[in-house]
């Protein structure tokens, strides 16, 4: 791709910043599972954090740097991005010229429900910058116009053609996941996430699932690539990350959500995203 990207896909938005003049998040409209974002930064943007969802995107501009398993990584304009759940990693800009690139988070509950027929694991991509234009390509179709919301039939085809680029990129053959139990899983995400305000005991999804507490967690981190604790919280914290970026106070978002107090949210949200609640509300910007 050529060293600037960005006029490829910033066409019709142009009352968007797309220059890193200024540290700026724009937020795209939400879809369930997949969230959208362009980020624009100089210098470092984010201390090491780790979030539960798979991490997708293509450097736009400048040259983009961040740690991830143990080493400093770089990616030039065109490249794409993968990081996988759980993995900690900062980010941030490798030039005084700036950066900017485009992100999409992917839960990957959405990917299992592509893969699940074949009762195959995540494929697990070793490196993650890869330079693949035909991933670029499709990454930018769900990126390019991020003031649009996304159609669930074009959704559809791109995490089908997704699985398949991740596939062609990972360093081992799926594995074959065996007898994973989908529906005690499913059901004590549906659980969760009905009761993502107040604290779960293990007694409670024991009871719902009929599966005892350890043998749940190794099924549902096999299906959804966490745990069920963590799983929560991360529900937790996207809730409160639209109810600041709504204009709510982070104090009493703190209490709505579940959390002790103001500084207990604030430390698990730089845990999960490497930046403060309050600084995030402020560079963050939606459109639609």
């Amino acid at each position: 791709m050529h060293e600037d990207v960005a006029g490829q896909i910033f066409e019709g938005l142009e009352h968007l910043c797309v220059t890193p003049e200024a540290n700026r998040i724009l937020s795209a409209p939400a879809y369930p599972g997949i969230e959208r974002i362009q980020a624009q930064f100089r210098g470092d943007a984010f201390e090491l954090h780790r979030h539960d969802t798979y991490a997708l995107g293509v450097t736009m501009r400048g040259v983009q740097t961040f740690r991830y398993r143990g080493e400093q990584r770089y990616s030039l304009p065109g490249r794409v991005i993968i990081l996988h759940p759980d993995e900690l990693h900062d980010g941030g800009a490798a030039t005084e010229d700036g950066l900017v690139y485009r992100m999409l988070y992917l839960e990957p509950s959405v990917l299992f429900q592509c893969l699940e027929a074949a009762r195959v694991g995540l494929p697990f991509v070793d490196d993650p910058v890869v330079e693949d234009n035909r991933l670029a390509g499709l990454l930018l179709a769900a990126l390019g116009e991020l003031d649009r919301e996304l159609d669930e039939l074009f959704v559809d085809d791109f995490v089908s053609r997704l699985t398949d680029g991740l596939v062609q990129h990972a360093r081992l053959p799926q594995r074959r996941l065996g007898s994973i139990a989908w529906g005690q899983v499913k059901i004590a995400r549906d659980y969760l996430e009905a009761h993502v305000t107040r604290g779960v005991r293990s007694q409670e999804l024991e009871r719902i699932t009929g599966l005892d507490r350890f043998a749940l967690a190794r099924h549902f981190r096999a299906a959804f690539a966490t745990s069920p604790h963590r799983f929560l919280l991360m529900r937790r914290l996207q809730q409160a990350k639209a109810m600041i970026g709504a204009g709510e106070s982070i104090a009493e978002v703190a209490a709505v959500t579940g959390f002790a107090d103001q500084s207990h949210l604030t430390r698990h949200f730089k845990k999960a995203f490497g930046i403060a609640p309050g600084a995030w509300n402020n560079m963050v910007q939606r459109t639609g």
